[in-house]
């Protein structure tokens, strides 16, 4: 059986003001990192039970990698 993975930076600026990043295995979304600038906190969303501690330091890794850990100044509501 294939593992496929697959990594997709992401935005969200309707329910939270932010990036991140998913993680798909299969078609199916095992976890989401992700950065508010609002709130000034990142978070880590698991949708499986289990995630392998080498696997979820390469996520970590990859979203500095990626440019997503430092905040930036949310943009002023109107």
């Amino acid at each position: 059986m294939s593992n496929k993975e697959e990594i997709l930076i992401i935005s969200d600026t309707d329910e939270r003001d932010g990036l991140g990043m998913e993680v798909w295995q299969n078609d199916k979304l095992v976890l989401e990192i992700f950065r508010d600038d609002k709130l000034k906190k990142r978070t880590i969303t698991f949708y499986e039970k289990e995630i392998e501690l080498g696997k979820m330091e390469e996520y970590i890794a990859r979203f500095k990698i990626e440019n997503l850990w430092d905040f930036t100044d949310p943009l002023p509501d109107f």
